[in-house]
């Protein structure tokens, strides 16, 4: 389980980078909170920020159910390729917002993938 808790721990200290460079971005441009519009440059990089919470609701527990009743060292590597994706995704959405959609596929699929086989594991145990 110490693999898991390292992968949840890596993809939430993402998460705190991917607001940080919001907040620096905010700075940097004069952007005045609670103002969430009026630059494009922050907008592309806080909805990086705000959609990877958004995925993370569901990242987090879907990998402690896999780690718990399916494998933990498997879930480790899938989850591993979650936060890969969030990192393409990131680029390619502070670049071009219509190129995001390579980077927000591999970050979703890990965790449609552990939510399912977990489902069926838990599933099966009551057949």
């Amino acid at each position: 389980m110490e693999a898991v808790a390292i992968v949840t721990i890596v993809s939430l200290m993402q998460f705190l980078f991917f607001g940080m460079r919001a907040g620096g971005v905010r700075g940097r441009t004069g952007l005045k909170a609670p103002a969430m519009t009026g630059n494009e440059e922050f907008e592309r990089v806080n909805r990086v920020h705000q959609n990877t919470l958004e995925q993370l609701v569901v990242f987090v527990p879907a990998l402690w159910i896999y780690a718990h009743y399916v494998n933990p060292l498997w879930g480790a590597g899938i989850g591993s390729i979650y936060i890969i994706g969030r990192f393409i995704y990131s680029a390619a959405y502070t670049k071009e917002p219509s190129t995001r959609a390579l980077g927000f596929t591999i970050s979703y699929l890990p965790s449609a993938v552990m939510l399912v086989w977990s489902l069926i594991v838990v599933g099966m145990s009551y057949l």
